[in-house]
Parts: structure tokens; sequence; C-alpha cells
């Protein structure tokens, strides 16, 4: 009987694995593609954000009949998620079929790729990413010593959903009327301080709120980092290039995702682990970006770099 037990648990802990895998796989892809679709810097902006909202709109309304389906059976919810990947993968390939990159990256995009804004900014997007990761697995594992710790943890799905859903539309707000350096800033600043508040509270409910707010940071992280990398690299091969990012930054998801399943730290502990990387974190990225250095007018007055003509 313990046996039966074990071969669908067996099975279901594979299949969520190798759901999130794909679900890793997807956003390397999406990175690659989108940049292709759009000309200029406000477009891959606007894009970036209007995907993200769709996502968390769509969640939310697949929700629904997979919670009724849930009542009826399991097997019923499983198969509608069934249907609703093979609706997804008959539009994915209508997609247009293209090369990201015909060639090898020439001196001139390396470079680019490897100026300071684009090295710093990109390792505060990892940083974020991690953070991420960590919060995921944290409050998962957390979770399950609490009290109704399963509904605790679909409420947390859900309020990450909406912070995600938030920042992917207010972002671009954000970018009109702030720096990216500033705007990856404050993301770390938030990461900072609302891990600085869940570990002193230490409650499941300020636990739920740093993660909602960890992710939100990761997607205006996410968005002032691919800014950056379309000002300060015109020359480079943006599907190339975002895709060789995204890969990097979802590896930063795994390691931080790893810690708190081989540690497995009190919800304090944890959240106090988040404060300490986001200030790390801030004050790496000031200093690195030289922000300080930086004034308004400074940042008025510097020349735009045009692409080279071909």
């Amino acid at each position: 009987m313990q046996s039966k037990e074990i071969i669908p648990s067996l099975g279901l802990y594979l299949l969520v694995f190798s759901s999130m895998i794909l679900g890793k796989t997807y956003a390397i892809a999406k990175s690659a593609i989108v940049p292709t679709t759009v000309e200029f810097e406000d477009d891959l902006v606007s894009a970036n954000s209007k995907l993200g909202q769709v996502a968390g709109i769509t969640g939310f309304i697949v929700a629904i009949p997979v919670g009724i389906l849930q009542l009826v059976s399991t097997t019923a919810a499983l198969s509608f998620g069934v249907l609703v990947y093979l609706f997804a993968a008959l539009n994915a390939y209508r997609l247009p079929k293209l090369a990201i990159a015909t060639k090898p990256a020439e001196k001139l995009e390396i470079e680019e790729l490897h100026s300071s804004s684009i090295v710093t900014t990109g390792n505060a997007m990892r940083v974020l990413r991690g953070c991420v990761g960590f919060m995921f697995f944290h409050l998962a594992f957390w979770l399950r010593g609490e009290t109704a710790g399963t509904a605790w943890f679909g409420f947390a799905l859900g309020m990450i959903g909406v912070a995600v859903l938030l920042a992917n539309t207010f972002s671009p707000f954000l970018k009109k009327h702030m720096r990216e350096s500033m705007m990856m800033l404050s993301a770390l600043l938030a990461v900072a301080i609302s891990g600085i508040v869940a570990a002193w509270y230490d409650r499941v409910v300020g636990g739920i709120l740093l993660a909602a707010i960890v992710n939100a940071a990761g997607t205006v992280g996410k968005l002032a980092f691919d800014s950056t990398v379309q000002s300060d690299a015109p020359d480079a091969n943006r599907g190339r290039a975002f895709a060789q990012f995204e890969t990097k930054n979802q590896l930063a998801w795994v390691i931080g995702g790893i810690i708190p399943v081989i540690f497995s730290p009190s919800g304090e502990v944890g959240f106090a682990i988040v404060a300490l990387i986001g200030i790390v974190g801030a004050a790496m990225y000031f200093r690195a970006s030289g922000i300080a250095r930086k004034s308004p007018d400074a940042q008025a007055t510097t020349p735009v770099h045009q692409p080279r003509s071909e």
C-alpha cells in the first residue's frame, strides 16, 4: 500500500520539476524572440510589459476552472492542464521560423556587452533573480510546518501573481520618470527593507508580502536591465544577447532556490538572509554603477550612442 502511494507522489514531483524546467526554457526562448519583433527601445519595454500582463491575467482566469475541476478529481484538473499546453504548443508552432544569430558575435558586440554598466546591472539582476528563487522554495518548505500551510502557499502564489502583474503594468511609467540605474537600485532597496520588516515581524503574512515584493522587484529590475542593454549595446544582436543573459538569470534562480532546500532555515532567518542579500546587493550596485557621481545634468547632456550604419 505504501509503494502505491510513493509512485504517484514521485510521478507528481517529476511532473512539477519538468514543468519548472520547461518554464525556464520558455523564458529564455521568449527573451531571444521578443527583441526581434520590435525596433525601438520603448517598443521592447511595452512588449515585455504586455506579455507579463497577459501571463498574469491568464493565470487568474485559468485558476477558476482548475479549482472547480480539482473538486471533481485531480485527474480532471491535470487533464485540463494537458489541453491548455497542447493549445499553447499549436500556437507556438505558428511563430515565424527564424535564426536569432546567423554569425558569431563581432568584437564591437562583445565589447559593448562587457561594458561596466551592463556587467554591473546584470550582476544586480542576478541578485534579484536569486532572491526570487530563494523566496519561492523557502516559503514552500517553511509553510509546510505551519497550520493550513498548503492554503497559505496557494495564497502566496496568488499574491505573487498580483504583484508581478502590477509591476508589469506600472514599470513603463517608472521607465519614463526614472533612470534605469535608479530603478535597479530602488528594486534592491525594496528587497532589503521588506526583508528587514518581514524578519522583525516573523509571521506568515509578512513572509507572503516579502515574496510578493521580491517578485515585483525582480520584474522592475528586469525592465531596467533590458533597457540598459538596449541603450548601451546598440550594435549587439539583441536576441542572442538577451537569451544569454536570461540563461544566467535562470541559473541564479536555481542557485537561490537550492539554498533553502539544503539548509531549511526558519522563517525569520530566511527573511533576514533576503534582507542581507538586498543590502549587500544595493551597496555594491550603488558603488559600482557610480550613481552618486552622476548628476541629473550630466545624465541629460550625455550623448546617445547610435548604432553604426551597415
